[in-house]
Order: C-alpha cells, then sequence, then structure tokens
C-alpha cells in the first residue's frame, strides 16, 4: 500500500496487526490480504462480495480485522460479511471503512455485517469511519448490522464516526434469546451540510434478555443529525437507551424514541438531551488559561471519547 492508503488503515484502526491476528484488508472494492489463524477462519464469498468469518467453539481471546479503505472516485462498494460465532467463544473484531476523494464523483460504501452468536459466546466489535479528501464528491458511509444471539451470549459493539463523512445512514438491528447482553456505543461528529441518520431496533425476546444503548453526537456548523430508536420487550427484560447531544452554530438534532412493552415485566427506559455546550463548562477551562474555541473543542473531544 502507498501512504495515502497506510494512513486510511491507521485513521480507522487503533490497533495494529499481529502475528495471531486474523485478518482481511479490503480496498477498492477487492480484498487485498488475508491470512486465518488456527482458530479462525476467513472465507471468500463465491459472488467476492464480501466474506464469512468463522470463529471455532472455545477460542479465547481471538483477534479479526476487517479494514476497508476507498480511494477511487466515483466507486460504489458493497460488501455483506457474516460471522458465525462458536460455543464460548471470545473474540475481537476491529472494523472500519476510510474513504479518500479528491475528486468530484461521490464514492460510498454500504457493508452489512451479520453476526450468528452461539451460546456463551462473546464478541467485542469496534468500528470506525472516515473521510477525507478535497474534491466536491461527498463520501458516503452505510453500515447495517443485524444481530443474532443465543442463550448466554453478549456483545458489546462500539461504532465512531469520526470526521469527514458527507451522508450516512446506519442501521442497527437486533434479536436476543434469554440471558443475553448487548451494549452499543455510538458516537458521531458532524460539521458542514453533512447528515447522519441511525436506526436502533432491537427485539428483548427471551427472559433476562438486556440491552444498553448510548448514542453521542456532536452537530456543528449547518450538519443534521437524526437519532432513531424502537426497543420492543417481549419477555421479562431490561433496556436503557440514551441519546445525548451538542449543538453548536447551526446544527440540528432529532431524537424519535419508541419504546414497546408487551410484556408486564419487561422494563424499558429513554433518556434523550440535547443542546449547547454549558456556559459553566467553557467558563471552568477558560479560567485555566484556554480560549474559548479551545475550551470548546476540549469539552467535545471529553464528550465523544
Amino acid at each position: 500500500m502507498n501512504e495515502q492508503e497506510e494512513k486510511l488503515l491507521e485513521a480507522i484502526s487503533d490497533e495494529k496487526f499481529t502475528e495471531k491476528d486474523a485478518y482481511n484488508i479490503r480496498k477498492n472494492g477487492q480484498s487485498v490480504k488475508r491470512k486465518n489463524n488456527p482458530y479462525i477462519d476467513i472465507v471468500p464469498k463465491e459472488d467476492n462480495k464480501g466474506i464469512d468469518v468463522y470463529v471455532k467453539e472455545n477460542t479465547l481471546l481471538g483477534i479479526v480485522h476487517i479494514p476497508v479503505i476507498l480511494t477511487e472516485s466515483g466507486l460504489k462498494d458493497v460488501v455483506y460479511n457474516d460471522f458465525h460465532i462458536g460455543k464460548n467463544s471470545n473474540v475481537i473484531i476491529l472494523a472500519g471503512c476510510g474513504i479518500h476523494n479528491d475528486l468530484h464523483n461521490d464514492t460510498e460504501h454500504d457493508g452489512i455485517h451479520r453476526f450468528y452468536l452461539e451460546e456463551n459466546a462473546k464478541v467485542k466489535y469496534v468500528e470506525k469511519h472516515y473521510g477525507e479528501g478535497v474534491g466536491t464528491g461527498q463520501k458516503i458511509l452505510n453500515p447495517v448490522t443485524e444481530i443474532y444471539m443465543k442463550k448466554g451470549s453478549s456483545m458489546t459493539m462500539d461504532t465512531s464516526q469520526i470526521k469527514g463523512v458527507d451522508d450516512t445512514l446506519r442501521e442497527t438491528k437486533a434479536l436476543l434469546e434469554e440471558d443475553t447482553t448487548l451494549q452499543i456505543n455510538e458516537k458521531i461528529l458532524t460539521d458542514k451540510t453533512q447528515s447522519a441518520k441511525t436506526i436502533f431496533t432491537i427485539e428483548l425476546n427471551g427472559e433476562n434478555a438486556s440491552t444498553h444503548v448510548t448514542s453521542r453526537s456532536v452537530a456543528t456548523e449547518n450538519s443534521y443529525q437524526e437519532f432513531i430508536s424502537n426497543i420492543t420487550g417481549n419477555s421479562k427484560c431490561y433496556a436503557h437507551v440514551e441519546c445525548d447531544a451538542i449543538l453548536k452554530e447551526s446544527g440540528k438534532v432529532k431524537a424519535i424514541p419508541e419504546i414497546y412493552a408487551k410484556n408486564v415485566d419487561a422494563n424499558l427506559i429513554h433518556e434523550a438531551a440535547i443542546g449547547k455546550i454549558a456556559g459553566e463548562q467553557l467558563m471552568k477551562l477558560m479560567s485555566l488559561g484556554l480560549r474559548e474555541k479551545e475550551a470548546e473543542e476540549a469539552i467535545i473531544k471529553g464528550f465523544l471519547k
């Protein structure tokens, strides 16, 4: 890879690859490098539109990297990745997409990821999105995540839209069986005229299933964000949804919560807070010698950390 492509990888990757890790690197619509290990098999789909990742039963601390980079202006890349997580396994999956677009055609990546967790499986999934380039062509990312959780499994999903993404529709759907836990942490930053919409649809079907969804967003300049959550409790279960947003300049944020209890023992909670940076926060940091803009940046950085 050239220097530009390496920088894109660094922007969306928190950790370097090691010899023990499994990985699949996708560039401009094609898989360019792949490695398996004794516990994790990555198998390309026959139509070359994605991969199947198989994590064997009882795998401990397995790590999979599946980054995507796009540097061709005008390319629309669609990929279907399925993750089959064996019983009693524990795996970290590091994903993300970086787009560099210096020209005038729109560049788009649509990633459809499906997770199938067997009994007592545990997954930590980290996904970062980033766009850059001086062209007028848009950088578009539309991730779809589907999660199917069997008894006793758990999953933590950390997603971040760092900067530079002009338009995104982020959809997450999950079905939880008994004694499962799903935690989702979402962070989104938009500026200029960028637009971001996220939709969470979660069904708590099994007894003692639980989910905690946290969305933190910052909308600056003339950007727009929309947060939609649809949580359904079909049994004795627990759900807590938080939507917190900071506005600057003419930024706009809309939160649309829906919680639907279909069982007397379903405990569903939704909280939302949208507003500008509190004046006392600014004053406190400015009293330490920071200028107003520096103080605002520090608050936003801490909020999205």
